[in-house]
């Protein structure tokens, strides 16, 4: 089994996976689907509960697990313990079984969530690393930002890579305007970049230009993550910051960079090369673009 993972999110809750390269396919936590579909937080109310229907379904001669699929993920002790894990065709299977109507909104955000723009751009995102685009680039850049983003949405949106030429806003918040967009991109890829502070400072310019009609911060933040590498051997461990928190911290960004700031700063790590932490990485970079 080799060691890449994924992390799908819904109702604000994580659903990890685990590829495995013998069967060519991803495998789901039993446990976190029933954490996700009951909207629980107690592990130990969900595992309990997932035994319940594990042996409820078996009764009924609905067979779910079998014991060549059992693959260690992270317990709240914070060891990596055995569970049971589930294919697509048995994630379909239980929810359709569950005992109430509560897993009708899970089955369809798992059945039409890899169907979408986001969905598609997030698989194109986790060739990234291994495409070796990635060590041809000039941290920085705008060229840069215009390359990440050509590859996550290249095919999805015909301006994929393009500086947009329309003004755009987001709730309260206006960005650049078009017009002066150009000059302004050109003022903040020679910013200086040699201290986490001036990197954070061309990071919060960067998102106040927001150089695309769409998906700027999923590209933003791996070119940030590139500039960390270039300049101080460091990453941000995106599962480390809160999504409501990031949220705010970058809306308010536009007056006061503070808290920004310490939320990056508490998330560095040097873990430069940990395929597995980029590919996390990811997931929480998508699921910060997430309707709630």
């Amino acid at each position: 089994m080799s060691n890449k993972k994924s992390i799908r999110f819904f109702n604000d809750h994580e659903v990890r996976a685990i590829w495995n390269e013998e069967n060519s396919k991803w495998w789901f936590s039993a446990t976190d689907m029933v954490r996700a579909i009951n909207d629980e937080e107690d592990y130990k109310k969900c595992r309990n509960y997932w035994k319940y229907l594990k042996g409820k379904m078996a009764k009924e001669g609905i067979q779910l697990v079998s014991v060549t699929n059992h693959f260690k993920f992270m317990a709240p002790d914070g060891k990596q313990r055995a569970s049971d894990a589930l294919d697509a065709e048995a994630v379909r299977t239980l929810a359709q079984h569950y005992p109430n109507n509560r897993a009708n909104a899970f089955l369809s955000w798992f059945v039409y969530s890899d169907n979408t723009i986001d969905g598609q751009s997030k698989k194109k995102a986790y060739t990234l690393a291994e495409s070796g685009i990635l060590d041809s680039m000039k941290p920085g850049t705008v060229k840069c930002l215009q390359q990440i983003h050509a590859y996550l949405f290249g095919g999805l949106y015909d301006f994929a890579g393009k500086i947009r030429t329309k003004t755009i806003a987001k709730g309260n918040t206006l960005f650049c305007l078009a017009e002066h967009l150009q000059s302004y991109l050109k003022t903040v890829e020679v910013m200086p970049e040699t201290t986490f502070d001036e990197i954070v400072d061309k990071y919060v310019e960067m998102n106040a230009a927001h150089p695309f009609m769409e998906g700027n911060g999923r590209s933003r933040r791996i070119w940030l993550d590139l500039i960390f590498k270039k300049q101080l051997k460091v990453c941000v461990d995106w599962s480390k910051i809160d999504k409501r928190d990031y949220l705010d911290a970058m809306i308010a960004s536009q007056t006061d960079s503070s808290r920004i700031r310490e939320l990056l700063k508490g998330a560095l790590t040097d873990r430069i090369d940990d395929r597995e932490l980029f590919m996390k990485g990811i997931d929480y970079s998508y699921y910060y673009e997430q309707e709630d």
